[in-house]
């Protein structure tokens, strides 16, 4: 069924409104877990050694998504459309790793990936008292969010110092609490095995986010350290098995964000601009990168892997934006928050936490008024070009390291420096001609948002038309080698300011504006962080810590069964076999995106056919949880998250187990493809040689 006729039903209750959580709903803090839920429902508690293990086998990507390690020697496993950006990054016009897979049968043949950064995740520290000291009751907004910066810059500058350890600053609970995270850090990654695109994306756009599903989504690296490969201590040990129906499965992972705990005026500022201006943009993005891809294999190639991921954002977003648009959830939020509110009022104790209701409501007021300059020139939607944010970055690095640290910008602070410069130096490929088709675009769309007649529009152009100037743009720039941006990094800002590339020129046009923009965006921010502040504390006073905060890309724990569900009053089985492949390909008479990839074709009979391909579970996940691997009881790897079902979309808002379901592949899925489909023995006898019993 098409996404645009399907209705999305909501379901069960909110969280804001319920003390005790017992459904499967959570993404959970590793040092707050939910114990008690677990125990009370699955007669299961958590060991610190169990929680360790899997917090220090799961991996985050700074390509954004999820994995974990499988072996002792730093063998990594993720979705392939996480791999994707190595993928096409490490492709050529003669080799399409994307489309065709890659296979490394030695360690010798294993390809360094240009820009992929790994972290584990090693401890967690609370820092929230220090942080919350750091901002003075007589302060402004200006002066209370450059205290905060300069506190959590100084509180990862001293943990890198010490340990070495790439160290960031996690607000949670929207400001309610502050933990600083210490990662280990992989930057020598090397891609391992990756099967074709249409075995890991089969079905196309038409299947995503729907079930049944039959997806190879996987693809294998490997961390090195010194040359080597890494030795790890902490790896999670294959089960070949994989889970029985309405067993207890467990997703570590990276859920991107959620939304879940913000008052109604937020939400109704994502549905009234934050979401169409979104959907407007990844429209006309689709379009053009549809259109390029139209003109030649090689054109196609260069845009395959950014076409997928805003074909998915937009479909995902299409999702998310129904269920703002939903009148039963936004009545079932609105409900929640004045339930919330009465019970503050009933405790007469919290008379600055419904205060902090009308400064969240006057700062997401100014932040409407700001939101589109805010998206066309800081966060970039009009400069849509590889070589704009390179230069921006080397032109603002310039700036800011003249400041002391707590003073500069959040991404060039001391503890993120390697970080950057490791992205800015990358050896990735980036075509002119796929630069100025983005540029072009881009300018168009910023035209028609700010106007013809807006005199920084007018000088953005140049007297020239978004195309010509988009050619001068790119042709111009000095910033495409690796050695020249090496070399522009050390430079003064007054030689910027005298430079000649049109680039550089155009990104010190916007830069003031820009970040006059930023700062009112972040002031008003600092504000809602206050007041999610004392809105958390008197939830915790009342509920004592039986909730979760919403995502924010770090490492969290779900748990649920592995379930299937009604839909039209037809039961939805919660796995898929080998043969429902074949026998949805038929069906389509293997047309795209249908069709079976030759090996599939031609080892269909040396298959076991019954082999679980796809299961689905009730683990809360969302956007940044692909590549999650999923476990048993016992910590083993059973499956990798990859997507949810249609109904999931509006897991951003609202978690409902009735029908959204976490989709998984299955070890046993991989394991056959792997021995039977494309001959790796040698990956299969070191996913087995550390297997579960």
């Amino acid at each position: 069924m098409k996404f645009a006729t399907r209705v999305i039903s909501t379901g069960l209750a909110l969280i804001l409104t319920t003390p005790v959580i017992h459904s499967d709903e959570g993404m959970w803090l590793f040092n707050e877990p939910p114990r008690q839920i677990l125990k009370e429902k699955y007669n299961f508690e958590p060991t610190d050694q169990w929680l360790e293990h899997v917090q220090k086998s799961s991996v985050r990507f700074n390509s954004g998504g999820s994995g974990s390690f499988i072996s002792p020697e730093g063998l990594v496993l993720s979705n392939h459309h996480v791999g994707a950006d190595s993928l096409q990054k490490l492709g050529t016009a003669e080799k399409n790793y994307l489309r065709d897979g890659f296979h490394a049968r030695t360690k010798a043949e294993e390809m360094r990936c240009h820009d992929l950064e790994l972290n584990v995740l090693i401890s967690i520290e609370d820092v929230t008292e220090r942080v919350k000291s750091a901002v003075k009751t007589d302060m402004n907004a200006d002066r209370a969010f450059a205290a905060r910066r300069a506190v959590m810059a100084e509180i990862e500058k001293e943990s890198l110092d010490k340990t070495g350890s790439r160290s960031d600053v996690v607000t949670l609970y929207q400001g309610g609490k502050y933990h600083l995270y210490r990662y280990k850090k992989y930057t020598d990654v090397r891609l391992v095995f990756a099967p074709e695109q249409q075995a890991a994306f089969f079905g196309g756009d038409p299947d995503n986010f729907e079930f049944p599903r039959y997806d190879l989504d996987v693809c294998f690296f490997r961390a090195y350290e010194n040359g080597q490969p890494a030795k790890v201590e902490h790896f999670l040990k294959w089960n070949d098995k994989g889970p029985a129906e309405n067993e207890l499965v467990f997703v570590s992972g990276h859920p991107g964000a959620t939304s879940r705990l913000l008052t109604m005026e937020e939400l109704e500022y994502k549905r009234d601009v934050q979401f169409p201006l979104l959907l407007e943009m990844l429209h006309r993005r689709e379009v053009m990168l549809s259109v390029y891809s139209g003109r030649g294999e090689e054109n196609a190639r260069q845009a395959k892997d950014e076409l997928f991921g805003v074909q998915n954002s937009r479909k995902a977003r299409e999702g998310g934006f129904a269920g703002l648009l939903d009148p039963e959830l936004m009545s079932r939020k609105r409900s929640a928050e004045e339930r919330l509110k009465e019970g503050l009022r009933a405790s007469g104790k919290y008379g600055s936490a419904l205060a902090a209701y009308d400064k969240i409501a006057s700062a997401q007021k100014a932040i409407r008024e700001s939101a589109l300059q805010f998206n066309m020139l800081e966060a970039g939607r009009g400069f849509a070009s590889d070589y704009f944010g390179i230069a921006r970055t080397l032109v603002r690095a310039a700036e800011e390291r003249s400041k002391p640290n707590g003073e500069r910008l959040r991404e060039f602070r001391d503890s993120n420096r390697e970080s950057l410069e490791f992205e800015l130096f990358s050896e990735q490929p980036i075509y002119d001609d796929f630069e100025q088709a983005k540029l072009t675009d881009s300018l168009t769309f910023l035209v028609e948002k700010l106007g013809f007649a807006n005199p920084l529009v007018r000088k953005i152009l140049a007297g020239k038309s978004p195309r010509a100037r988009a050619s001068e743009l790119v042709q111009g720039t000095k910033v495409k080698t690796v050695e020249a941006r090496k070399q522009l990094s050390k430079e003064q800002p007054e030689s910027f300011r005298k430079s000649d590339d049109p680039m550089v020129q155009l990104v010190l046009l916007v830069d003031e504006p820009a970040r006059a923009v930023r700062k009112v965006i972040e002031a008003q921010d600092e504000i809602k962080r206050q007041a999610y502040g004392e809105i958390a504390a008197a939830k915790f006073a009342l509920e004592g810590g039986s909730t979760y905060p919403d995502a924010t890309f770090t490492l969290r724990l779900a748990f649920g069964q592995a379930k299937g569900y009604e839909d039209d009053g037809k039961k939805v089985p919660f796995q898929t076999t080998y043969s429902g492949l074949y026998e949805r390909s038929k069906e389509h008479k293997n047309q795209p995106p249908f069709d079976l990839p030759p090996k599939w074709v031609e080892r269909k009979d040396k298959l076991d056919l019954n082999t679980p391909y796809n299961f689905l579970s009730t683990a809360d996940i969302i956007g940044g949880n692909s590549g999650s691997p999923t476990l048993n009881r016992n910590g083993d790897f059973v499956g990798i998250i990859f997507d949810g079902n249609i109904y999931s979309l509006v897991l951003d808002f609202i978690y409902t187990e009735e029908k959204a379901r976490a989709i998984s592949v299955h070890s046993r899925s991989i394991t056959e493809a792997l021995r039977k489909v494309y001959d790796a023995p040698e990956l299969v006898a070191e996913l087995f040689q550390h297997q579960s019993n």
